[in-house]
Formats: structure tokens, C-alpha cells, sequence
């Protein structure tokens, strides 16, 4: 084993601690037509404990409850792939090889390569080889402690994205190797979000056309509401109770995601230094950059993924500049004054409300 894993359960998907609130009015009665779609827009509903969150379905033009179970299934599918804590996936194995190239599915293929494209395009701002040092930190510690500059200096020698090879053999078998046989990938920036598509695919194919999905905070919805109305979303506001939003917006078969630093952080007591999960693989620590969440609206749950952590990390004039130079996607800014900057032609795409207090 190359690594010393840390052997506490942490979320595969560092990137999106925001939560967001599903908001809509449901009827007391529910009635189906013969096609078994609720009239009231009532949703059959599961929720269950995967990727280390709180996965919630809720299909609101049908009664079929085995769609909710192949949705389930749908999930279960690729966390046994993409999970660097299961000893059986495919990206421990990668991480704990003695040997290279190591050989992987398409799906692994397909995500790892979706990742290192948002690697070049932030210039390793986004890094999934980030792993070394992301394990030197403990964010849900109830003692939490900074790593010792040693430490992190080393770790670091052992991050950097244009390490990582991909390659497809005559066969067509993928394969992965790491020039650096003490680096380590982590998916979980983008694996929420491209399980999401994937089950909103499944749901689509089985003819599915009012459904929304909550990946512990990464919201997918298919269509709007029975009664063509959007779904409206609330963005909590930051370093407040659960419940307490800062702004609602109305989406149609649209995804949004959020990054932010006050889910997963520590205050050492002693010097009142503030530290937080998202970590800058140029210095080991955490970003600093006044950015306390973003948010990204997409029609794909993975763009929404990669580009929340993405844009945290080049900060508010460079993260405005990437989505503004992007087509279909949108972004919402919080800055550590508690102000709400939108990108360009949001307000003209989707109806937002702010919330102040």
C-alpha cells in the first residue's frame, strides 16, 4: 500500500458542501391517470446514504417505484467504480498499484479524461492529483490540526495533473498510468455530478419527464414540474442554519451545484487562522481568495461539478471570466462580504430571488 489512508469515512465529493434546497408546494391528495403520472404533482420519492451523503430521487410523472430503485442502482453502479476509500473500485486499485498502466472501464476512462481537460483549462488551479495532500488534513477532526509545513512540502512533490496518462490499447482497453508511483487521483470534485447524468440518463430512457435529483447538494432536475412549472431552488446562505437561503432560482432540466468553505473548515483557536477543505495545489493549504461559494447552473451535473471547485479556485475576476467565455453555463459569487455577483446574461436565463436577511 502506497498510502497511509486516512481510515475515517469522508465524502467522495469534496467539491459541493453547499446545500441546496428543493422548494416546491405539495398537494395532501394524489391521483394518477392511466399513464400512472400524479395529477398533483405529488412525487413518489427514496432517500438513501451513498457517496457518503444523503441521495434523494423524487419522479413526479409516474407511481413505478422499481424506477427509483434502477435509479439507485444507477449510483451504486459507478461508486463502486470511482470511490477511492472502496478497497474494490477501480480508482483504489489505480491509487494503491505497484505497477503500471493500470486497466480501467470506459466509464473511469471517460471521467478521468472529463477531469483533466478542466485541469488544463484552469492550469492546475483544478487538480485531481491533489489526494497526498488532501489526506494531510482532517476537516470533520472534533480537534482538528494544521499540517506541519514538512509535511505539506512533501505531499506536494507529488501533485500535479500532467502526471497522469490515459491511453486505449489496439483492443480497446483503457488503461492509467501515474509517472509518480506516490501520487494519488481523487474524483470526488466531479463524480457527484457525473453519476447524476448518468441517472438522469437512465430516467430519460425509461420515460421519465418530471424528475428531480439531489446528490447530497448537486441538483439534477429532468423537465419542470407535471404542471409545467420550474422547480425552484434555494441556495443556503453561507455560515447560516440549513434553512436559511440567500436566493431561490426557477430551473427547467437545468443542474445546480455549489462549492463553498463553511461546510467542511476549522479555526485553530490560538491564532483564530480560518482553514477550509478546497485546497490550492500550488501551497497545500486552502484558497484564499475572498470567495466563500460559488454556484454554476448547467444542463450537465458534471460542468456544474468541475466548474464550482474550478472557478472557487481561480477566484471572482478569473472564475467570472472562464463561465462568461463558456456557452450555456452560468455562475453565481459570494464573496466574504456576503454580496451575490451573477455572470453575464444570468438574470436574462432564469428567474432569481434574493434573499435578504
Amino acid at each position: 500500500m502506497k498510502h497511509s489512508f486516512i481510515s475515517r469515512i469522508r465524502r467522495m465529493i469534496p467539491a459541493a458542501f453547499i446545500i441546496l434546497l428543493f422548494l416546491s408546494g405539495c398537494g395532501a391528495d394524489t391521483a394518477s391517470d392511466q399513464n400512472g403520472a400524479t395529477e398533483s404533482g405529488d412525487p413518489i420519492s427514496v432517500s438513501s446514504f451513498k457517496l457518503n451523503t444523503i441521495v434523494t430521487l423524487r419522479i413526479y410523472d409516474s407511481t413505478d417505484s422499481s424506477l427509483l430503485d434502477g435509479a439507485l442502482s444507477v449510483c451504486d453502479q459507478y461508486e463502486a467504480l470511482f470511490s477511492r476509500t472502496l478497497e474494490t473500485s477501480e480508482i483504489y486499485r489505480l491509487n494503491h498499484s505497484d505497477t503500471y498502466p493500470v486497466p480501467v472501464s470506459e466509464e473511469t476512462a471517460d471521467l478521468i479524461r472529463f477531469s483533466l481537460d478542466y485541469c488544463s483549462l484552469t492550469d492546475g488551479a483544478f487538480d485531481i492529483t491533489i489526494l497526498p495532500v488532501a489526506e494531510l488534513w482532517d476537516f470533520t477532526s472534533s480537534e482538528p490540526a494544521v499540517p506541519s509545513s514538512d509535511e505539506i512540502k512533501e505531499a506536494l512533490t507529488h501533485v500535479g495533473w500532467e502526471q497522469v496518462s490515459l491511453e486505449e490499447d489496439e483492443d480497446g482497453q483503457f488503461c492509467v498510468s501515474l509517472a509518480d508511483p506516490e501520487a494519488g487521483i481523487d474524483l470526488g470534485a466531479v463524480a457527484k455530478g457525473y453519476i447524476a447524468d448518468r441517472i438522469k440518463e437512465y430516467l430519460t430512457q425509461s420515460g421519465v419527464e418530471s424528475a428531480m435529483i439531489d446528490l447530497g447538494g448537486n441538483i439534477l432536475t429532468v423537465g419542470g414540474r407535471p404542471d409545467q412549472t420550474p422547480f425552484v431552488i434555494g441556495i443556503q446562505r453561507p455560515f447560516a442554519d440549513r434553512n436559511e437561503l440567500c436566493a431561490t432560482i426557477e430551473i427547467t432540466d437545468w443542474s445546480v451545484v455549489s462549492s463553498g468553505i463553511y461546510e467542511r473548515c476549522f479555526t485553530v483557536p490560538d491564532t483564530g487562522e480560518f482553514y477550509h477543505h478546497i485546497l490550492n495545489p500550488n501551497t497545500g493549504y486552502s484558497y484564499q481568495n475572498n470567495l466563500i461559494q460559488v454556484t454554476i447552473l448547467s444542463k450537465s451535473s458534471a460542468v456544474g461539478d468541475a466548474l464550482s471547485t474550478s472557478c472557487f479556485a481561480l477566484g471572482l475576476e478569473k472564475g467570472l471570466d472562464l463561465i462568461n467565455s463558456l456557452d450555456d453555463v452560468y455562475a453565481i459569487f459570494i464573496t466574504d462580504d456576503y454580496q451575490l455577483h451573477y455572470s453575464d446574461r444570468l438574470t436574462e436565463q432564469f428567474t432569481i430571488r434574493e434573499i435578504t436577511e
